[in-house]
């Protein structure tokens, strides 16, 4: 792509925005990146600290996680392993275009985070909307999280307890929701509270190791399966072709790195979108693989039979799946924190934009604020997670989420970048980047419609 003459939009004061909005809204970036503030010297001058390399595993890193366990009911849905695979890949070209493109448009507007590009790129209306999806994402990711945390308790505790599971939720202390309560309470509201969350290293490598196990795991399974295993039905063609539409949440949960690739991006020694569309590769290519390794192995291995957690599906009393359990769990209890300190941090952003108070003279509120917004968010999702049991109902919904953040803010960033460039006449290549800009808006608004639309009238009401 070529470079645009200069910032886009860099003015917040052309909206009478305040001028701090960009300082206190440092979103959904990757654990392991150091950033440097944005100003005038550094931004663009290489003083950044991680490597190309480094920004593959980070990028790999902001990609895997726990929406891999729904990839084999993905690959069900879908109708197979050929048309699992099939979608995928169609998706991937979009993906990493959609990532090329936003480090393309921070470098031209001098943006350093998702939220921060949109609205600098795309104007005010486009920046709220981007704002409001990433509050209800993570929202939404950290019921999510909940409902992972008791499906691997009821499996855990049924092995230490060497009764059927059925008998061993009668009991009151082994109830799911007495349990997924007690280590919320316990574990992830203490975890919540604090302004700034210095764990997120450590959080970061756990994730990482957790979700490899996981796949290992699985593959492992599959290749020697257990003798006990009834052999299964295993669907070759989707039961509608509608259905392969519902497959795409799934995708666009597992794939979505978009929103804390711009950090990732500016935090490199040499930002540059040439090298950046070579990192996206590599790390979407190993996301792919782990991805696919794990739906095309979980998906035969038990067929359309597929539990939506795929780690469900296993028997409570194998060793290797029980601890691939307590792998999860430590990884969702890391990282439901995380999540919900970006989704707060929005909020934060959002209130203190409306009201038009600064950073500085919000100290004291912003303390009695922070616990009131923590106690809310934390209960919230607790109650939606105790009486939502399937984490395939969330996905389907975060899921349509995800693809606004995949094509269409993308698309749209860069519609509006090639439409600011100052050019006597347009080339071809500047009306195929538009053409490409308004395709990915368009997927993007079909994925998030037909999903949501499916995820209201069909998961939510079944």
């Amino acid at each position: 792509m070529a470079q645009g003459t200069g910032s886009i939009n860099s003015d917040y004061k052309d909206w009478e925005w305040s001028d701090d909005a960009g300082e206190r809204a440092r979103l959904l970036q990757s654990p392991s990146v150091e950033t440097v503030p944005k100003n005038s010297e550094s931004q663009g001058n290489g003083l950044g600290t991680t490597s190309a390399l480094g920004a593959v595993f980070i990028v790999v890193n902001a990609a895997l996680g726990a929406g891999l366990l729904n990839f084999p009911a993905a690959f069900s849905m879908a109708g197979g392993v050929a048309a699992g695979i099939t979608l995928q890949m169609c998706m991937l070209i979009f993906i990493i275009g959609g990532l090329v493109i936003l480090a393309y448009c921070s470098q031209a507007s001098n943006e350093r985070t998702y939220q921060e590009v949109v609205w600098a790129v795309c104007g005010k209306v486009p920046g709220v909307l981007c704002e409001v999806a990433i509050a209800v994402y993570t929202f939404g990711t950290c019921i999510a999280f909940l409902i992972i945390i008791g499906d691997q308790q009821d499996k855990i505790i049924a092995a230490l307890m060497k009764e059927p599971e059925e008998v061993g939720s009668s009991r009151w202390y082994t109830d799911r929701k007495f349990t997924i309560s007690i280590t919320a309470f316990l574990l992830i509201l203490p975890l919540s509270i604090p302004k700034e969350i210095g764990f997120q290293k450590y959080a970061s490598s756990l994730s990482v190791i957790g979700t490899w196990y996981v796949t290992a795991v699985i593959i492992i399974k599959y290749i020697w399966p257990d003798k006990e295993l009834v052999p299964v039905e295993i669907p070759t063609s989707p039961s509608t072709w509608t259905a392969v539409f519902n497959a795409m949440p799934t995708i666009c949960f597992g794939f979505q790195c978009h929103v804390s690739s711009v950090p990732v991006f500016n935090s490199m020694k040499q930002p540059e979108v040439k090298t950046w569309g070579a990192v996206v590769t590599a790390a979407m290519v190993i996301a792919l693989f782990v991805y696919t390794g794990t739906g095309i192995c979980g998906f035969l291995t038990f067929g359309a039979g597929v539990e939506q957690d795929v780690l469900m599906s296993y028997p409570s009393n194998d060793i290797p799946v029980a601890l691939a359990r307590a792998f999860i769990i430590l990884c969702v209890l890391t990282s439901y924190p995380i999540l919900h300190f970006c989704g707060r941090a929005v909020l934060e952003g959002l209130w203190l934009r409306y009201t038009g108070i600064t950073v500085e003279e919000d100290v004291v509120r912003e303390r009695r604020r922070r616990l009131l917004q923590t106690i809310s968010w934390f209960l919230l999702t607790l109650l939606l997670a105790l009486f939502i049991p399937d984490i395939g109902k969330v996905i389907s919904v975060i899921g349509g989420l995800a693809a606004c953040f995949i094509f269409v803010f993308p698309g749209l960033c860069l519609i509006q970048a090639k439409l600011s460039e100052i050019q006597e006449t347009r080339a071809i290549s500047w009306w195929a980047q538009v053409s490409y800009g308004v395709f990915m808006v368009t997927l993007g608004a079909f994925i998030f419609g037909q999903t949501t639309a499916n995820a209201i009238f069909v998961d939510l009401t079944a």
